[in-house]
């Protein structure tokens, strides 16, 4: 069971100008304060605030200026202290013998110009070109596009989220900014496109998380047991980014059993967490038939009997081990699978027993990006010393297949004009060159 997640929408409803009480009431309200303190975000904020009163009060603006020699500062509708705090970061909305369609020209012009500094306020997988569009009018110099834009806004004025002016053909879809799941289905299929993954904009519910958060509560001594051959590195960093870092500080440690077909993720793993990790890596007798299960079984027995840990949360979709669950009685478990892995009739016997599980699939998956990232280009400096003559676009697939991590066309093309297109040489402190990746 899963819940919508609100992680890219209220960054882009912050910078729309929606209220701070709305999104305090229905998005991701832990979000907000950071976008309080961000300049770059506020400034889009208040500069597309200015926009949309211009548009609404567009008349009566000008009408003032013109017979009353009024300006922005002076003019009751807008906000004079978001217009002070521009003026001082160096946003000079102020002008003097200005009219409201230039100063409409200059409020898009502001915020064309500076709309690129926000997206580090959205996930890397997220298409910021998508987004941007929102904000940044095409051609808005041109004769006659702000008239339309005006118009088209005036006359849908309540097909815009809140009221509040985006550039886009307004549709009735309800609010847009419902949730990351309404907000990017919209925003992706205006261009004929989707996000593949789904489980980027929703997570476990919380019942599933306070199911989880009590075993580990009633557990006296409790560790992390995984089969790196049946589950996946990032949807385990997806549990642990995703469950609360207090609740999960009783967890004395995570023992990976791995082998040396699985991806390179698991090497990189302890790094962003902060539970200590033990990696085991299991060795094969003959090629054809791997050890993993047998020594994890041996392994779980080991730590119940000598090191008093009582209570495994154990992260496989084989039935397998089954064998250790029901043999090992004094334990307690809760078990983790991937839905695509994990038959009926495991679950049923793990119900028969009362032993707690849940599908790891269903935490979200959409901030998992920097571990992703970091094991991508831990892979590609890898081979760096042997590029010469490679074709790239080749590199680019080997790089996702040995990592195995599932990305899009589009997400992978990201990453090829960030990182690969981007490698330069340099020449070292020895005098030599090297090929560099640009971070």
């Amino acid at each position: 069971m899963t819940v919508d997640t609100w992680e890219v929408v209220t960054p882009a409803a912050f910078m729309i100008g929606v209220k701070e009480e709305v999104i305090d009431e229905y998005l991701d309200s832990s979000i907000l304060k950071t976008l309080k303190e961000n300049k770059d975000a506020c400034a889009i904020r208040y500069l597309n605030k200015l926009r949309t009163t211009m548009f609404l009060k567009f008349r009566k603006t000008d009408d003032l200026m013109r017979f009353d020699l009024k300006n922005i500062n002076s003019i009751e509708w807008f906000d004079h202290d978001e217009i002070k705090k521009l003026e001082k970061w160096g946003y000079h909305v102020i002008k003097a013998n200005t009219r409201s369609e230039q100063y409409q020209l200059d409020f898009t012009r502001l915020i064309t110009e500076n709309i690129d500094k926000c997206r580090d306020l959205f996930p890397e997988w997220v298409n910021w070109d998508y987004i941007k569009e929102l904000f940044a009018i095409p051609h808005y110099t041109k004769k006659g596009v702000m008239k339309n834009e005006f118009n088209k806004f005036m006359s849908n004025i309540n097909s815009y989220p809140f009221q509040m002016y985006i550039y886009w053909t307004p549709t009735d879809s309800g609010n847009i900014l419902f949730s990351d799941r309404k907000f990017l289905d919209t925003v992706y299929g205006m261009h004929n496109d989707y996000v593949a993954d789904q489980s980027r904009y929703r997570d476990a519910h919380e019942d599933t998380k306070r199911s989880i958060y009590d075993f580990i509560e009633d557990a006296d001594k409790i560790a992390i047991v995984m089969d790196c051959e049946n589950s996946d590195a990032y949807k385990l960093y997806n549990v642990l980014r995703n469950l609360d870092q207090d609740n999960l500080s009783k967890i004395s440690k995570i023992v990976l059993y791995d082998d040396y077909h699985t991806g390179s993720g698991w090497d990189h793993l302890e790094r962003f967490i902060r539970i200590p990790v033990e990696h085991e890596e299991v060795e094969r007798v003959t090629d054809q038939k791997s050890l993993v299960d047998i020594k994890m079984t041996a392994g779980v027995c080991r730590d119940f009997y000598r090191e008093e840990i009582t209570s495994f949360i154990l992260l496989s979709s084989d039935s397998d081990y089954w064998g250790l669950i029901s043999s090992l009685t004094d334990a307690d478990f809760l078990v983790m699978y991937e839905d695509s892995k994990c038959g009926r009739a495991i679950k049923e016997a793990l119900a028969s027993k009362g032993i707690y599980y849940c599908s790891i699939d269903d935490f979200c998956s959409g901030n998992t990006e920097e571990f992703k990232r970091y094991v991508l280009l831990a892979a590609l400096e890898e081979r760096l010393p042997d590029l010469i003559g490679m074709d790239a676009s080749a590199l680019l697939e080997d790089l996702y297949t040995q990592t195995r991590i599932y990305a899009s066309e589009s997400e992978k093309q990201q990453f090829f004009k960030r990182y690969i297109k981007s490698l330069r040489l340099k020449i070292g402190s020895d005098g030599k060159f090297a090929v560099v990746i640009d971070r």
